[in-house]
């Protein structure tokens, strides 16, 4: 699913809400865990998980292509754990078996 699919799913549920308003709420709701990301904070949505950033260390990697050794710097990255009910609901009808 798209953000796109996201409002559209949203105006469906809610009719009295318009396109715009829908809108506006999705990209409110992404902001915020994108604003509290950047300011390192942990977001956690209950019964869906938790959104952290975990910070990589520097490492000397190589270059496919030309098989050169490059040094790449440390950085932030976003990590996501899913809460227990999502967990489970994702895993309800999984019985184990290999398709």
């Amino acid at each position: 699913m798209i953000k796109s699919q996201l409002i559209a799913r949203l105006v469906e549920l809610n009719p009295h809400l318009s396109q715009r308003d829908a809108e506006r709420v999705v990209n409110a709701i992404l902001d915020e865990i994108v604003d509290g990301l950047a300011d390192g904070r942990r977001v956690e949505l209950r019964g869906f998980g938790v959104f952290t950033v975990r910070e990589r260390k520097a490492r000397i990697s190589r270059n496919p292509s030309t098989n050169e050794t490059v040094q790449v710097p440390p950085k932030k990255a976003p990590h996501f754990k899913p809460g227990k009910d999502l967990f489970e609901r994702l895993n309800r009808n999984y019985n184990g078996a290999e398709a």
